[in-house]
């Protein structure tokens, strides 16, 4: 489809005439972990797909290809979580990466539906190495839930979390087929600090949060104001 903005649907001729233009390509990350027994193993990709896709409508982007696993240790317990380690992803994502780079993109952003500490440590070394190897190649890396965590203690409790009510709000918004009738309410007991996987009686349900007044109307709330400081973002660190 010429007027599509997901680079699987483009032709390699319409790919390079865009190229020239210096476009803003984006990259979306996501993980296959467990979500409460209300959400989605995907809800990651989902929410990353979907940001992506209504920031490349308003910066004039393209989309490429998700990258659907991510490292997800703190979830590797629940059934269906995959989870790569560090090492694994970033060698993983920087030869997406300077692929791009050596094909001529010069405007890269990466947003990644998890957020876990690891596994953007592991985008970013990722994107720095890409960097390295294509000088002309600018990138950024963040989760879009570093701009839903500012909604904390506004739109939602200072301690909602993964699976809460802000995430399960959003996915209502963004795919509401794919959540289920529950509603938990669940918390993580495991310190900060302690690396490795929770135990069953340290976070018993991945869940952090009360999502017991979760709305799409809030989710689409959620999802705005994301999309907003995304374009805020790349007109200051990626501009054309």
């Amino acid at each position: 489809m010429v007027g599509s903005r997901r680079l699987v649907d483009l032709d390699y001729r319409t790919f390079a005439r865009r190229l020239a233009q210096n476009p803003l390509v984006i990259l979306p990350v996501g993980a296959l972990e467990a979500h409460g027994p209300h959400l989605p193993l995907g809800a990651d990709q989902l929410q990353a797909e979907a940001t992506a896709h209504d920031l490349a409508e308003r910066v004039d982007g393209l989309v490429a290809p998700s990258v659907p696993y991510g490292s997800t240790p703190g979830a590797r317990r629940f059934p269906g979580s995959v989870s790569l380690s560090i090492a694994q992803l970033e060698v993983h994502v920087e030869g997406i990466l300077s692929e791009f780079g050596r094909m001529g993109v010069r405007r890269l952003l990466v947003v990644s539906g998890h957020a876990e500490r690891g596994h953007i440590a592991a985008l970013r070394e990722a994107a720095d190495l890409a960097m390295q190897r294509h000088p002309g190649l600018k990138i950024v890396v963040l989760s879009d839930y570093d701009f839903v965590y500012e909604l904390r203690g506004k739109e939602a409790p200072p301690t909602d979390g993964h699976a809460g009510l802000l995430e399960t709000s959003r996915v209502l918004a963004i795919a509401p087929t794919t959540v289920g009738p529950e509603r938990p309410v669940g918390a993580n007991h495991r310190g900060p600090f302690v690396p490795g996987t929770p135990t069953e009686s340290e976070w018993p349900e991945s869940v952090i949060g009360d999502s017991r007044s979760a709305s799409p109307e809030l989710g689409a709330r959620v999802h705005a104001y994301v999309v907003d400081r995304l374009v805020e973002t790349v007109r200051t660190l990626l501009p054309a």
